[in-house]
């Protein structure tokens, strides 16, 4: 993909993502490895369903910022990944309803806090650990990431929201739907008696 159809694909998927309530405000980034080894970002405080192509923000892996509008505070994570997973290509960092409702109960497994009860979320993003609480732009919320790196494809932030991988943007917002869609389902399920996948199914699933 070119840098320009790079650029195009943003704008769209941030203005899906907000119109569909994924995102509000100037809430979530987004980013992608480019063909020359730099990142395409959205800009900080920018609004996903009111991108433009042309401001967007373009940085190299070390963080220096060398077109476009600034690049959001929060970039520092998706350089994390970047760096640390070499089948990262693309981030999808969101604030959305559901996901964000999760990363706020207490008691979560923190090395997969969504116990597998469809496939789906299993074949496309397997577990999620959660990041403990930082405030937005602390750096070690940089080094968590990039500890768990290449190892996981989505993770859930405490107090926060998600951040998930994928080998191309479209990638990434994919999955990032199926999670937000699983954890739609746990609110939607309340307290009622759950059959989880067993560990036979899901490895069947995984091997896949």
């Amino acid at each position: 993909m070119t840098e320009h159809q790079a650029r195009q694909e943003m704008v769209k998927l941030g203005a899906s993502f907000f119109q569909r309530g994924y995102a509000t405000g100037s809430a979530g980034n987004l980013s992608v490895l480019l063909e020359d080894g730099n990142l395409l970002a959205t800009p900080t405080g920018s609004c996903l369903g009111e991108l433009d192509g042309e401001r967007l923000s373009k940085v190299t892996p070390q963080g220096e910022w060398i077109a476009g509008d600034k690049p959001s505070k929060e970039i520092a994570f998706h350089r994390a990944l970047y760096l640390n997973d070499p089948g990262c290509k693309a981030v999808v960092h969101l604030h959305s309803h559901y996901l964000t409702a999760l990363s706020c109960l207490e008691d979560l497994d923190r090395q997969n806090c969504i116990r597998p009860f469809t496939p789906y979320v299993v074949m496309r993003v397997g577990d999620v650990p959660v990041v403990p609480y930082y405030r937005p732009g602390d750096t070690r919320l940089a080094d968590d990431l990039a500890a768990l790196a290449g190892r996981y494809r989505g993770f859930l932030l405490a107090n926060h929201g998600s951040v998930v991988v994928g080998s191309s943007l479209r990638e990434a917002a994919d999955n990032t739907e199926e999670l937000e869609e699983t954890a739609r389902l746990i609110f939607t399920l309340g307290d009622r008696e759950i059959r989880y996948l067993s560990e036979a199914e899901t490895d069947e699933l995984r091997s896949r």
